[in-house]
């Protein structure tokens, strides 16, 4: 499914969408790319909760949309792609945030978690990146950041850390490499590390706060025309993957 289309010229300002949004990174994310003048698609797969952070962020005078989403479902990307067709929305900023963690060891996860882990980290990103990517090229603009992890770096031993969650965020980055590879055009392709952050998946112990944390996902949304292309990024620092 493509949504190409001239809804969105070079002149207007930008729209940028941001997975599991309802609160932590991708809510910070919202708020920061929209107080940089871009209006921002908020996306969830609760409702209730997605609408209240967004009415939230709107009330900040900010210019946010809300879409119920789940990345881990085909139909539901599919349908949040074609709600935003009917409202004359095109993306051009994609930032695939949602994720899931599961904690244990690799060999003590269950497979239905391992596959849940998958379906959200990994598959989830490459849904979004489907349906939107194509738009963008046909436009000649776009911007994707996977948000992805330093659990996902590869160790001496050429294995990802973190169990399950590892192993999708490295697959996360070897995926936005390949999308990168792919494209031609204004067309910017990464991932990025957002670090220990103090979240409901975080903790509380963790040192980093959410603002702290999307300094590098805002910059990489909003990349020049020369800016790189399919790297993985910590702090506006390119690091090995």
């Amino acid at each position: 499914m493509s949504l190409a289309g001239d809804s969105v010229n070079q002149g207007e300002r930008r729209t940028a969408l941001v997975t599991g949004a309802n609160r932590g990174i991708g809510y910070e994310a919202c708020r920061q790319l929209g107080r940089r003048g871009m209006r921002v698609v908020l996306t969830s797969r609760d409702e209730a909760e997605g609408r209240r952070a967004a009415e939230h962020l709107r009330n900040q005078g900010l210019d946010v949309l809300y879409q119920i989403l789940d990345v881990s479902s085909s139909a539901s990307v599919e349908a949040c792609a074609r709600q935003l067709q009917q409202q004359d929305v095109a993306i051009d900023v994609l930032v695939n945030n949602a994720g899931v963690y599961v904690a244990e060891p690799i060999l003590d996860a269950t497979e239905s978690a391992f596959l849940e882990t998958l379906q959200v980290n990994l598959l989830g990103a490459w849904r979004m990146c489907r349906i939107f990517v194509p738009d963008m090229v046909a436009r000649g603009y776009g911007r994707v950041v996977n948000v992805s992890s330093g659990m996902g770096q590869m160790t001496v031993r050429g294995e990802p850390s973190g169990g399950a969650y590892g192993i999708s965020k490295a697959s996360l980055n070897a995926l936005t490499r390949e999308l990168a590879n792919l494209v031609q055009g204004d067309i910017k392709i990464n991932s990025m590390c957002p670090g220990w952050v103090a979240t409901r998946m975080g903790g509380s112990g963790a040192p980093r706060t959410p603002e702290q944390a999307v300094g590098t996902l805002v910059w990489l949304s909003s990349l020049p025309m020369d800016g790189p292309q399919g790297g993985f990024f910590r702090d506006r620092k390119s690091i090995p993957w």
